[in-house]
């Protein structure tokens, strides 16, 4: 019987810690993907949510690797200036990350930006989805990226409808005061679609605190017969709405169960998330949308 030395110890415990992330490596080798490149994209998206680096062993366990792999990655990170120490500890994104970005942005307009996105969250979901903005009381379709399907909806880009009709309306209606809610939509009784469709402000009011609360709004048949539609706000930077991403298509494709709409939910909502980052200059955006 061999008997292991401290230093071959050591190494395992370093490298053989977590079964999970040896598993996570081969799936990676055997998708041809690069592991270092996974671990450093993810420590990357850890520091760029707030994550604090100051406790090793505590990142590596949010992004599945060792507490050496982690040491490594940051010095890898300093080194190349993506990432850049803090005086009292951890680590912020570094102006090479800063500059590189600004780099690619500058190359695109806010709306070509925005439509990667929409084709992403299309591919995902397997449903239509769509940028609008609020322009007086309506919302006005930017954006349209469609599956490869028949088309189900009227909705195209260049469409405008009354803003509390639809799902991506009440998503930016519910980022503004009652007040302002009601100078934009006008006395009651407020336009109907539906028999779903929100007579009074009282209604819709209750309708909108639930689509805030959830974090985006569900339709189902509001607009159109047989389409549903799921919808989240952009904010820019004061937390006001800018635009809405939204999906839509035949319950057959959206689902019914549970399961299926929250996952159709949370690629709306990280989409939506992802177009408040890229979107954050919102004069520019909006002079974009103008033109569109």
């Amino acid at each position: 019987m061999t008997n292991a030395s401290p230093d071959t110890v050591r190494g395992d415990r370093a490298s053989g810690a977590d079964n999970s992330v040896l598993g996570d490596d081969r799936d990676s080798a055997q998708a041809g993907l690069v592991t270092p490149v996974i671990r450093a994209l993810k420590l990357l998206r850890f520091v760029a949510d707030g994550g604090s680096t100051a406790n090793m062993s505590e990142v590596g366990r949010r992004i599945g690797v060792n507490r050496i792999t982690v040491m490594r990655l940051l010095a890898t990170l300093e080194h190349e200036g993506v990432l850049e120490p803090l005086p009292h500890g951890g680590h912020r994104l570094g102006l090479g990350f800063l500059t590189l970005s600004a780099a690619a942005l500058a190359g695109e307009d806010h709306l070509a930006t925005a439509r990667r996105v929409l084709t992403r969250v299309t591919s995902e979901t397997g449903l239509s989805s769509y940028l609008t903005v609020l322009d007086g009381t309506q919302v006005r379709y930017l954006l349209c990226e469609t599956p490869a399907l028949p088309l189900v909806s009227n909705i195209r880009a260049g469409s405008r409808v009354t803003a509390h009709l639809t799902a991506p309306g009440r998503s930016l209606l519910a980022h503004l005061s009652p007040e302002r809610r009601r100078a934009l939509l006008g006395p009651e009784p407020l336009a109907a679609a539906t028999a779903q469709s929100a007579r009074t402000y009282a209604a819709l009011d209750a309708q909108l605190a639930r689509d805030r609360e959830t974090g985006c709004a569900w339709s189902q048949d509001g607009f159109e017969a047989g389409i549903d539609a799921c919808a989240a706000a952009v904010l820019d930077a004061q937390g006001r709405p800018l635009a809405a991403l939204s999906v839509a298509g035949p319950r057959s494709l959206v689902g019914t169960d549970a399961l299926s709409r929250e996952r159709t939910a949370a690629v709306v909502k990280s989409g939506a998330a992802d177009l408040t980052v890229l979107l954050a200059d919102a004069p520019a955006f909006l002079a974009a949308a103008e033109r569109a």
